[in-house]
């Protein structure tokens, strides 16, 4: 078994939250306080990964006739299948399957991530260079 400190923990949650499909490019402060509660709460991170999977494929993987759900706007939305999992231990096969299904969606949030990125770190340097031109 990995020992994990607290603020890998954390990272961990936030980084694979962050690439999963309908959530938003960055966490926030509320998204980082939870994670650290989850940690606090000793929940193992295969449970919140499968809960993760669980719920970004209901949220992702719908029928045409279903009407398309809002964003998910906080880690927050995860806490029922955090509690599911925990329940009902679903069978690891069947995750793994759910997640193969979401893999071109994780590797477009990726993608997506990575521009976001990019384009940050472009502005904080032009923001650099625009301060030290002025000093």
């Amino acid at each position: 078994m990995t020992i994990c400190t607290r603020q890998r923990y954390v990272d961990a949650v936030l980084s694979n939250y962050v690439r999963l499909p309908g959530t938003p490019l960055r966490a926030s402060r509320r998204d980082l306080d939870l994670a650290a509660a989850l940690y606090d709460r000793g929940i193992p991170l295969p449970v919140v990964w499968a809960a993760f999977v669980l719920a970004a494929a209901r949220w992702a993987i719908r029928s045409p006739q279903q009407r398309r759900l809002p964003a998910i706007r906080t880690l927050y939305y995860f806490l029922p299948a955090i509690d599911e999992v925990l329940d009902t231990s679903p069978e690891p096969g069947y995750v793994e399957h759910l997640a193969s299904k979401l893999q071109s969606l994780v590797a477009e949030k990726d993608r997506l991530l990575a521009s976001a990125t990019s384009s940050d770190h472009r502005r904080q340097t032009r923001q650099i260079s625009a301060v030290s031109r002025r000093r």
